[in-house]
């Protein structure tokens, strides 16, 4: 497998960049700012180890699999078609934030968190969500 480690400049895979290329210009912009989030996070996060950028279900996907410490975080377009960050629907991310922050998101099911605009305010609350997501089987309770 192709780890990617935690570079200040993570090289991007000719088929990730192929997806985030296929979206539209306003949506790949978003995606790509919450992609530097992801790494970002990790960078700042040791416990969560390196991230691997691979392709799951046809969308750009952030694994963490030297210590499987988090749960995959999928970026990609929901059905209604705002950008969305998915996380696998069984764990607890999305009903916690829809809990904690009702009125900065809107939710799709207890699968992704949708993203009409990335205010600095939004921003905010977004990392803490791919910090949990990235150490979620750490924190499980």
């Amino acid at each position: 497998m192709d780890y990617i480690g935690t570079s200040d400049k993570v090289e991007m895979r000719p088929e990730i960049k192929a997806c985030f290329h296929a979206f539209p210009d306003e949506v790949k912009t978003t995606l790509l700012n919450i992609r530097s989030m992801i790494f970002d996070a990790g960078r700042r996060t040791p416990e969560v180890g390196v991230i691997e950028e691979v392709l799951r279900w046809g969308q750009p996907s952030y694994i963490t699999p030297k210590t499987k410490a988090g749960t995959t975080i999928r970026l990609g377009q929901s059905k209604a078609g705002p950008t969305a960050l998915f996380v696998h629907c069984q764990t607890t991310l999305i009903a916690d934030f829809r809990s904690t922050f009702p009125d900065d998101f809107t939710y799709e099911g207890n699968r992704a968190v949708l993203i009409e605009d990335l205010s600095s305010e939004k921003t905010s609350i977004l990392e803490l969500m791919i910090k949990r997501a990235l150490t979620y089987h750490l924190c499980k309770t």
